[in-house]
C-alpha cells in the first residue's frame, strides 16, 4: 500500500492544488515578514545606536547572569517534574482506590489551574514563605509535573498487554513488573514527548518575571527601561536578542530529542541469533537394518566368540545360567 491508514496519497489535481497552496502560504508569511521590517525601519528601529548596547560589558553580563537563572530554574523545575510524573503516574495506576481517586483529583486540579496562578499562589506564601526561585520551580514541577504523568501513563497503557501477563506468569509482583517491563518500554517510546514537554518548560520558566525573578525575561525588561537612547528606549532591540536565545535554547531540546529518538530506533534488542555454519562433517546414511536402543548395545559382534559366564551356552545347552533346567511345579 502507498497510503497509510490516517492520510490517502494525494492524485494529480490534489498534489496541483497544494503546491498552489504552498506558494500563496509562503508568499503570505514572506509579505507579511516584509510589511514588519518596513515597518520598524520607517520607526528606526534599526539604528545602529539602539543596537550598539549590547557591545557593553554590563549588559552583556546580565544577559549571561539572567541566562544562568534561567537554566537553573529550568534544570530544578525539570527533574522535579519527572519525578513527580513518576508518582502521580504509579498513583493513578494503583489497585488501590483511594491512592488512584487522589492522584486523579491533583492531576485534573493543577491541569485545570492557570500556571501564573499557581505560581503566584505559591509566592505570595499560600503555604509558606518562599523564595521567588522555589516558587517558580515548584509551580513548574506541579503544572508540568502532572502532564508529563499522563503522558507517561499513555505509554505504560500502550505497552502491550501480553507482556504484562507473562510478567506476572514469571512471577513478579507489581512493582517489578511496573519498573522491569513497563516503565523502561513506556519512557522510551514516550521520550520525544517528555522532551518536548520539558521544551514547555524552559519557555515557562520566562512567568518567573511576574515574582521579581531574574531570568531573561525580567533581565531584558530592566535592560530596555533603564537604557533609552537618543530618547528611545530599546524593547524592540532586546525583545530580538532574548527571543534569539530562547529559540536556540528550545532548538537545542528539539534536537536533542530527534537525536534520542534516531538512537533509540538504532538501538539492537533481543537475541542474537547466530549466523548458519556449513556442518564439520558430512552425516552418514542410517542403515535401516542396523537395530536401535538398548538391545543393540548388548547384542555382541557378528562373529565374535561369546565370552564364557556371559550368558554364553554352559554346558551343551542353549538356556541361560538363570533358566530353569526343569519344569517348574510341585514336587510330589
Amino acid at each position: 500500500m502507498s497510503a497509510s491508514v490516517l492520510f490517502d496519497a494525494p492524485g494529480p489535481k490534489a498534489k496541483v492544488r497544494n503546491r498552489i497552496y504552498s506558494v500563496v502560504g509562503t508568499a503570505a508569511v514572506l509579505g507579511l515578514l516584509v510589511w514588519v521590517v518596513l515597518r520598524l525601519n520607517e520607526k528606526g528601529e534599526f539604528e545602529g545606536a539602539l543596537w550598539d548596547i549590547f557591545n557593553y560589558s554590563g549588559i552583556r553580563d546580565n544577559i549571561f547572569e539572567a541566562l544562568l537563572a534561567t537554566l537553573k530554574a529550568f534544570a530544578f523545575a525539570g527533574v522535579l517534574s519527572l519525578v513527580f510524573a513518576v508518582v502521580l503516574c504509579v498513583g493513578r495506576l494503583s489497585d488501590h482506590r483511594p491512592v488512584r481517586w487522589a492522584a486523579v483529583i491533583f492531576i485534573d486540579l493543577f491541569r485545570s489551574i492557570p500556571l501564573l496562578i499557581t505560581i503566584f499562589a505559591l509566592w505570595v506564601g499560600i503555604v509558606g514563605d518562599m523564595t521567588p526561585f522555589w516558587a517558580l520551580v515548584l509551580g513548574l514541577s506541579i503544572y508540568n509535573g502532572c502532564v508529563q504523568a499522563e503522558v507517561l501513563r499513555a505509554g505504560i497503557n500502550a505497552v502491550p498487554k501480553g507482556q504484562r501477563e507473562a510478567a506476572y506468569a514469571l512471577g513478579l509482583n507489581k512493582t517489578q513488573v511496573m519498573t522491569s517491563v513497563l516503565f523502561p518500554q513506556a519512557v522510551r517510546s514516550m521520550l520525544p514527548t517528555i522532551i518536548s514537554q520539558l521544551v514547555v518548560t524552559l519557555k515557562d520558566t520566562s512567568l518567573g518575571y511576574m515574582i521579581l525573578y531574574p531570568e531573561l525575561l525580567y533581565s531584558a525588561r530592566l535592560i530596555a527601561n533603564n537604557t533609552p537612547v537618543n530618547g528611545t528606549y530599546p524593547f524592540v532591540q532586546t525583545v530580538v536578542v532574548v527571543g534569539a536565545i530562547y529559540i536556540a535554547l528550545c532548538m537545542a531540546l528539539s534536537s536533542l530529542a530527534t537525536w534520542i529518538e534516531k538512537r533509540g530506533r538504532r538501538t539492537k534488542t533481543g537475541i542474537v541469533v547466530a549466523a548458519a555454519v556449513e556442518p564439520a562433517e558430512t552425516p552418514g546414511v542410517l542403515d535401516a537394518t542396523t537395530p536401535l536402543g538398548p538391545s543393540a548395545a548388548a547384542e555382541p559382534a557378528a562373529g565374535a566368540a561369546p565370552e564364557a559366564g556371559a550368558g554364553g551356552p554352559k554346558g551343551g545347552s542353549d538356556r541361560p545360567d538363570d533358566e530353569p533346567s526343569g519344569p517348574v511345579g510341585k514336587s510330589n
